[in-house]
């Protein structure tokens, strides 16, 4: 299972159960937590009631007294409020009052006068001093039927409890307010809950991608490729970074000590061997054309060593570079031009002919040091391997993410073995037999050279053998 997946997974567990917890608990506390507050105003309604209804039980006229003239009123009233959304149009409250005996003497509703409702809590416990309060059902023995809620209040005369008042409000009436509470919660949690995931959503998949950043960055390590560490926000990913970042500085340079000693032991010991055989055949007395012969000799192969080391130091700097820092908007047709003037001596000498053609509105995003160095290096491996009077054709093709710059020659092409090994470090082809140069051999950096510098403009260099002869080198750039 991938790392974000578990974290994820973890996160959202942990969530859940947070979001499931408190949720039951809001949504279970809510009805309680209404009835709480219905049985506090109702105790004090009740007690208001019984200190109006005294007067009235102690004279015995409770049924058409003042009292019961004012709660006929009550409930013939149009009741009419809108309490929070939910619009009250009736009156809810049914109020009865039994003797110091449990008898009802007087009912709102007109239901139990003259029953014992003694055994009743409500009343029992309120001729006893109590606090007398219960719920029952609508339908008596259906516990699945609504329940009304009844608060008793003593009426008293003096010290003397001489009946009791009881107010009755039916449990439904509550519901509007309770499920109302109810969906706010679950709405408003379900929110919360969503909005939770997809932070963690996100977090998760920074997190990771950072992880993923750094995988790929070891890969890339690992498979000797351009790579810059990556950044972030993160203290111990920094570090982790740069810690990685240093270790590979580390393992390259002792690696890249030992690679380029060896292949500059190999390298020299050509030219060093030709030096030496010379020294020991020129003397003195040896005809002037023989020494003159010897001494060039001498120079050339001087001259090879003094190349392959200025390559191989400028080579080992770019290998090393893991980024461009010097980067500037260039003309790639200016760029190639000044390449042509450089090279156009030697053109001249081989007579080779270049033609380029480049739209003079190609601006791209390099380095123009290294991208010119790179072209004038193809430029000059075409020329070395062009005959006399050919041509060098050069297209530069724009796509809409990246630019072709192909230089094609009108040589022999490369050898089957060599195509797999061109770019490798100090391997090279002897020239062709028409160039004036025939047999010479470079010092095999210069297409090792031209690949790196593509891998640091973040393109790529391809070098193959062309369907109407010759060899087409293709460096692909990107739109920057």
């Amino acid at each position: 299972m991938r790392i974000s997946l578990k974290i994820f997974l973890g996160y959202f567990l942990l969530v859940g159960l947070a979001a499931w917890f408190v949720l039951t608990i809001f949504v279970d506390e809510v009805k309680p937590g209404v009835r709480q507050a219905m049985e506090d105003a109702l105790v004090d309604t009740a007690n208001v009631l019984a200190e109006l209804a005294a007067n009235d039980v102690k004279s015995g006229n409770i049924q058409t007294g003042n009292f019961a003239q004012g709660l006929a009123q009550y409930r013939a009233r149009a009741t009419k409020a809108n309490i929070w959304g939910i619009k009250k149009k009736e009156a809810d409250y049914r109020v009865y009052i039994t003797n110091a005996q449990g008898i009802v003497i007087f009912d709102s509703a007109t239901l139990a006068v003259g029953q014992n409702y003694s055994k009743w809590n409500d009343v029992y416990l309120t001729l006893q001093g109590k606090y007398g309060v219960r719920s029952s059902p609508v339908v008596a023995g259906d516990k699945q039927s609504d329940t009304i809620m009844y608060i008793a209040a003593p009426i008293k005369d003096g010290n003397k409890i001489i009946g009791s008042l009881t107010v009755a409000k039916p449990n439904r009436t509550l519901l509007p307010f309770i499920e109302r509470a109810q969906n706010k919660i679950i709405r408003w949690g379900a929110l919360l809950f969503s909005l939770s995931l997809a932070i963690g959503a996100l977090f998760t998949w920074r997190f990771t991608k950072k992880i993923n950043e750094l995988r790929d960055y070891a890969i890339s390590v690992a498979n000797g490729e351009k790579a810059i560490p990556p950044t972030s926000s993160n203290d111990e990913l920094s570090e982790l970074a740069n810690a990685m970042q240093k270790m590979r500085i580390e393992l390259d340079g002792k690696e890249h000590v030992q690679d380029s000693i060896q292949h500059l032991t190999h390298e020299l010991k050509s030219p060093m061997t030709a030096i030496q055989g010379a020294l020991e055949l020129i003397s003195p007395s040896m005809p002037p054309a023989d020494q003159a012969h010897f001494l060039g000799q001498i120079k050339a192969q001087s001259s090879r060593v003094q190349t392959i080391i200025q390559n191989m130091l400028g080579l080992a700097a770019l290998e090393h570079q893991q980024q461009l820092t010097h980067l500037t908007s260039v003309n790639l047709n200016d760029l190639i031009y000044t390449q042509l003037h450089h090279l156009s001596q030697k053109a001249h000498t081989l007579q080779v002919s270049i033609h380029s053609a480049c739209s003079p509105a190609v601006i791209i995003k390099a380095d123009s040091f290294l991208l010119g160095q790179a072209i004038y290096n193809l430029l000059e491996n075409a020329l070395d391997f062009s005959p006399p009077n050919s041509t060098i054709n050069i297209n530069v093709t724009e796509e809409k993410n990246h630019i072709q710059i192909a230089i094609q020659d009108q040589g022999t092409g490369i050898p089957d073995y060599a195509i797999d090994k061109v770019f490798d470090k100090f391997y090279s082809l002897p020239r062709p037999d028409f160039p004036i140069n025939t047999g010479q051999k470079s010092t095999g950096l210069g297409l090792n050279f031209v690949q790196e510098v593509a891998k640091l403009h973040g393109g790529s260099i391809t070098l193959k053998n062309h369907a109407g002869g010759g060899a087409v080198a293709i460096v692909t750039l990107p739109k920057t």
